[in-house]
């Protein structure tokens, strides 16, 4: 017979099994009858001729197993089986099946999420087609904040003609700011947004198409171009209730009709990509040939590669085209002789997800370390199970079961907990992320874009089957080994078989132990790095301290900007807006400063080269200038920055002599090249020239000295720092900065007031809380202490239920033990000293044995440490006492209930 009749054979056999059951019965049933007769003709009794006939016949069941397995799909057949029997049995027992599936829901559903966020960051390509081509090109980074980490509009126009390894090349302005459009519709008040511009071939060297509209075209960005806008899929939902007809409409931004030509996809989300925690609500196009043109390094830049062509070769094709590129504007002749640090090209995927690859790593272990203390404590709880069902089995056993057959009986049931757990694990791994989706407060890529996708279904199918093999095969394995005499004897539970299962409970619990006791440590090391970044000296205080967005035209109709007396106008009319501003601010009840600034720190920031000393030459290679900040007077105060020296007042005008702060670690290095009286910068010149010499334009007092700011990250090195005053310097945009006695949101609505009638088209900006860029600034830390945190947690909580489940099965098998025991003298206050002993000493156990792993494992957290040793004795002691403390109150309940056992009542149990 060819294999596929058979088959066919074995299909029809299986659904005709009722059919074929009942044929098998009456063949069974001839064939005994015969046999019977047969005895029966040769003098033995009818009784005695059945019992010789079902000798010879041998075991009927058996018969029946095989015929069925010869004939159809008996493998399904007996799953179909196993799976009615164990559903059966589980529903009898909800207590264990509820407790079973909340255990391993919350290791799955934790592991899906995790992966969820690995996947979405770290495995999956970036949301554009043929994302592999995408390079990020930049210089090495240094401590001159954004200047030196873009280019100018010339370097960008040269890069693009001289390079052969590129598709394309596109960039964006990197110096936008929140809040920079005023959307006014109607007589309304004017609605804040963020707006980015981008070079007008952005779209094309992404791949991203609209989803209403068109994008950008060449002459969108051409002098004398009528001013067009694409909005985000958010914004568009949010701000114009998802119009469907937005596309052709003009609306009044930043006090120009403005023409809606698209609405991007939902898919495209700008701020996780490149600037994660940002929302940014529309995209305008950047005019290459305007005033950008004369503002120095303001673009960065993204290419796209050419198929074929390997990143090797476009980091040599980017090398040959430095000696053509400028670093800053050729038309006011400051290129310099050589491109400074050069041109990194790196792919876009490490840009922007690189420095998290490490962290993810570690998170994801730690997941996987609590799904496995699940299916230990699961291996645990099925081990006790197993043991009241011990007679069950070795009866199944004697009735011909093989120990496959009961092996798989046991993995069927462990399969049906383990997708039961799934299915809930889902459930809250899909609530979890649509949580996480919705936290721009965290500064995470590609945040917006999580949710589960098949690969995310995939992995839970993965992780349930081997979740479930690993809990439920010890138990299979052990209870099929069991001997079938002993157990269908009715052996008391101080049995040798009884023992065996407990010390390997022990073993499991052991590990238990050890399990969390590595997770605790790493969720310890990395709280106490958190505290060291939470300690840090930022150099300003944020905590009382509040900015908001002021609008403000820098530009009095009197006044075009293009001659000495036209500055000196537009500075006159900022100083005399924003001098009675601040008068007014500071008088409201709670305020105790207030000033003005274009950038906050940890917000923005940008360089304009680097003054020296007068009297000092400049060194052969001169580092990246100071991050410069155009201030008001009262501002250094506001930000809570301390200053030795004097601050600016509004004296200080363009007509007199330029002054300037700057902050100690400026000045150390400073000092270094010449020798200032008492060795002290207060009062002393700085030239921003090639040449020592001065005069008004490029000389600068220094009037006081600040503390050095964190002005980039938290945690990164402290770049140098220039304060000029506002009152001789343009500003790049206004910020009112606040210090108050009172909660920040509590004067909101008052300062507000004060600034809309200073203006009445001042916009309805955010007050925001310095602490909240601090906040932003440190949420990948927080973030990820917070999962691994809440995973060290559980694995603590399933590491104590293991304990109490072997210490209270442990004293329940003793009970007849403990009964003799106290009969004969012992305290019910040593019995509980005991039970508390054996408690501790499997604690202890998995304690060093997690503490040993840790170490040997402390490295693959080192990189994201802050002042933090990952051998820190400290950490490894508290984990340590909290882990036993645990141990200790899991171990109490049992140990209580074993004091209280009544000798004769435990005498009688047997």
């Amino acid at each position: 017979m060819s294999g596929l009749k058979r088959f066919r054979r074995r299909v029809w056999a299986f659904f005709a099994k009722k059919a074929l059951d009942a044929e098998l019965e009456a063949e069974i049933e001839t064939h005994m009858q015969l046999a019977i007769d047969e005895y029966m003709e040769h003098g033995v009794p009818a009784d005695e001729a059945r019992r010789l006939a079902l000798i010879h016949f041998g075991g009927m069941q058996q018969a029946r197993e095989k015929q069925r397995e010869a004939r159809g799909l008996m493998q399904i057949d007996i799953l179909l089986q196993d799976l009615k029997y164990t559903t059966r049995k589980l529903m009898r027992d909800p207590g264990f099946t509820i407790v079973a599936v909340l255990i391993l829901a919350l290791g799955i559903g934790a592991n899906i999420a995790v992966f969820s966020v690995v996947n979405t960051i770290m495995l999956r390509p970036l949301p554009f087609p043929n994302a592999q081509e995408l390079v990020w090109i930049a210089p090495p980074p240094t401590k001159c904040g954004l200047s030196c980490a873009t280019y100018s509009t010339d370097a960008y126009d040269e890069f693009r003609m001289n390079t052969r390894s590129f598709q394309d090349v596109t960039g964006y302005f990197a110096f936008s700011t929140p809040g920079n459009l005023k959307l006014r519709i109607g007589n309304g008040a004017p609605v804040p947004a963020t707006g980015i511009d981008v070079i007008h071939n952005f779209f094309n060297v992404l791949g991203v198409q609209p989803a209403k509209g068109r994008l950008f075209r060449a002459e969108d960005a051409r002098n004398g171009a009528a001013p067009v806008i694409v909005l985000s899929d958010a914004w568009w939902r949010r701000q114009f209730n998802a119009d469907p007809d937005i596309v052709g409409k003009a609306f009044n931004i930043n006090g120009t009709q403005t023409t809606v030509i698209g609405v991007l996809p939902k898919t495209f989300d700008f701020g996780g990509v490149f600037s994660p925690g940002a929302k940014i609500d529309a995209i305008t196009p950047l005019n290459l040939y305007g005033p950008p043109r004369d503002w120095g390094n303001i673009i960065t830049m993204i290419g796209r590669m050419k198929p074929g062509v390997t990143l090797g070769q476009a980091v040599g094709d980017s090398k040959a085209a430095e000696q053509y590129m400028c670093w800053n504007n050729r038309q006011a002749n400051s290129c310099g002789t050589s491109y400074k640090d050069g041109v990194v090209p790196v792919p876009l995927k490490d840009y922007v997800t690189g420095r998290l690859q490490q962290s993810l790593k570690v998170l994801w272990s730690a997941v996987g370390m609590i799904l496995l203390i699940a299916c230990v404590n699961l291996s645990n709880l099925l081990l006790a199970r197993a043991m009241s069902r011990s007679k069950e089995f070795a009866m199944r056993g004697a009735l011909g079961a093989g120990r496959g057959r009961i092996i798989r009986q046991l993995l069927t049931e462990s399969l049906i907990l383990s997708g039961a757990g799934a299915v809930a694990g889902l459930l809250l791994a899909a609530i979890l992320i649509a949580w996480l989706r919705t936290q721009g407060a965290i500064a995470l890529p590609l945040l917006s874009q999580l949710h589960i996708d098949a690969a995310a279904l995939g992995w839970t199918l993965l992780i349930a089957t081997t979740s479930a093999i690993l809990f439920g095969l010890l138990p299979g394995l052990r209870i099929s080994a069991g001997n079938l005499h002993e157990a269908l004897k009715d052996s008391g539970s101080g049995s040798g078989q009884s023992r065996k299962q407990e010390r390997l409970r022990s073993i499991l619990v052991v590990s238990e132990v050890a399990l969390a006791c590595m997770l605790l440590v790493g969720a310890g090391l990395l709280l106490r790095s958190f505290l060291q970044v939470l300690s840090v000296d930022l150099g300003f205080q944020p905590q009382r301290a509040a900015a908001v967005t002021v609008d403000f035209n820098d530009n009095p109709a009197d006044g075009d900007g293009n001659s000495k007396d036209s500055t000196n106008k537009i500075l006159a009319h900022r100083a005399a807006h924003f001098q009675p501003l601040l008068d007014r601010v500071r008088a409201l009840p709670g305020i105790e400063g207030a000033g003005m600034t274009d950038y906050i720190p940890l917000g923005g920031n940008r360089s304009w080269g680097m003054p020296f000393a007068r009297g000092a030459s400049r060194p052969q290679k001169t580092p990246p200038g100071p991050l410069v900040y155009v201030v008001s007077p009262g501002y250094l105060q506001s930000i809570g920055t301390r200053l030795r020296g004097r601050d600016f007042s509004w004296n200080d005008r363009t007509d007199g002599e330029r002054v300037v702060v700057i902050d100690s670690e400026y000045a150390k290095y400073l000092s270094s090249f010449v020798h200032w009286p008492n060795n002290d910068p207060v009062g002393q010149l700085l030239y921003d020239g090639d040449k020592d010499t001065c005069d008004q334009n490029s000389c600068m007092r220094i009037i006081g000295l600040a503390d050095n700011v964190h002005a980039e990250s938290v945690e990164g090195e402290n770049g140098w720092q220039i304060y000029y005053p506002d009152t001789q310097n343009f500003a790049s945009g206004s910020q009112l900065v606040v210090r108050t006695t009172l909660p920040p949101a509590q004067l909101a609505t008052s300062v507000m007031s004060v600034l809309h009638e200073a203006n009445v088209n001042q916009t309805a900006a955010e007050f925001k809380p310095i602490q909240m860029l601090v906040d932003r600034s440190n949420s990948p830390r927080r973030f990820f202490l917070m999962l691994v945190g809440s995973f060290a947690a559980l694995g603590l909580l399933l590491a104590a239920l293991g304990i109490y489940g072997v210490i209270s099965y442990s004293v329940t098998r003793q009970t007849q033990e403990i009964g003799i025991r106290m009969a004969l003298g012992a305290s019910a206050a040593h019995v509980r000293k005991q039970v508390l002993v054996s408690t501790l000493r499997l604690a202890a156990i998995g304690v060093v044995l997690g503490a040993v792993a840790s170490i040997a494992t402390s490295r693959l957290i080192q990189s994201l440490l802050f002042a933090t040793s990952p051998w820190d004795g400290t950490t490894y002691i508290a984990m340590a006492i909290a882990l036993l403390a645990v141990a200790a109150i899991a171990g109490y309940v049992p140990a209580l209930r074993a004091s209280r056992v009544s000798p004769l009542i435990a005498l009688r149990a047997e």
